[in-house]
């Protein structure tokens, strides 16, 4: 979702101010650094979706204006010490022209083994998929409930579950006391298996499914002029149920810019990393980065 200008420019100039003061965050993952990535590239900003490879390096990004690159993390030691950045792609029509400002609103991101590319849309509420960057898109079939989403609101997050079935959220469930519904798209039709607890203001705008088989959401909360807080939360999916909820990550306001992008990989040493990508909503006070924690196997 867009925050809006004036609002997001306020609150992400401050959130800068704040960086290095913030204390520790809760939760079981261990902060390992922040990288901020910059280019002069007119296309670049706005990431919101984010695939790694395995190793942790290789990439795939979206960001919520219709664009994607692919590019490489460069690393010294433990952390992220430069990005090799590679061409970015207008995503394509299902005729391989440019989408439209309304139908490009691309939120979430998700890469098959094999490298196919799945995209979930906020304009149109609907999920589309790309054999890689630079190819024509193709519909998957819309539950009935994506229609009757709310705009800028929807399908923020999308992530493939072990067994090859694909998950998406929207990021608004409605109201306080209800739970965010998950679709899962699976033998070429979506069903509801099961819904996500809302805890507090926080909303989710990325999901990945780590190399534990646990499902890990990202969810953000805009804390006034203040700046972002991040939340991570972690389930056991069976089947058509989830349980053993557990608090992966909460920050306090401002420790990050507005992380949107999570992909979850096996390191070296067997621990599981948490990479994440902000989008900086084209806004010169805010800056795309990407953080990384890390949970101790």
């Amino acid at each position: 979702m867009r925050a809006s200008p004036l609002f997001a420019l306020i609150a992400a100039g401050l959130a800068v101010l704040a960086l290095g003061g913030a204390a520790q965050p809760a939760g079981e993952a261990e902060y390992l650094g922040t990288f901020v990535w910059t280019s002069r590239d007119k296309a670049f900003g706005g990431f919101s979706g984010l695939e790694l490879a395995d190793d942790g390096r290789a990439f795939v990004a979206i960001s919520d204006k219709g664009n994607i690159t692919r590019g490489e993390l460069l690393r010294d030691g433990v952390r992220i010490s430069g990005v090799r950045s590679g061409e970015i792609f207008e995503l394509g029509d299902t005729d391989g022209g440019a989408l439209d400002r309304y139908e490009g609103d691309s939120e979430g991101l998700a890469q098959r083994p094999d490298g196919r590319l799945y995209v979930s849309f906020e304009g149109i509420h609907r999920v589309w998929t790309y054999s890689h960057p630079a190819s024509e898109g193709a519909w998957l079939p819309r539950h009935g409930d994506f229609k009757g989403m709310q705009d800028n609101s929807s399908l923020e997050a999308l992530a493939i579950g072990p067994d090859g079935a694909l998950y998406t959220l929207p990021e608004r469930s409605g109201r306080m006391s209800r739970p965010f519904p998950v679709y899962r798209y699976k033998h070429g039709s979506w069903g509801r298996p099961f819904s996500i607890p809302r805890r507090g203001e926080f909303l989710p705008v990325g999901a990945d499914f780590g190399p534990d088989g646990r499902l890990y959401l990202l969810e953000r909360h805009l804390n006034g002029i203040f700046g972002f807080l991040t939340r991570v939360r972690s389930f056991r999916v069976r089947g058509d149920r989830i349980d053993d909820e557990r608090l992966v990550l909460e920050t306090s306001t401002g420790t990050h810019d507005n992380l949107e992008g999570i992909a979850l990989w096996r390191d070296k040493s067997g621990d599981i990393r948490l990479t994440m990508i902000s989008d900086d909503n084209f806004r010169i006070f805010q800056r795309t980065e990407f953080v990384e924690y890390r949970i101790k196997q």
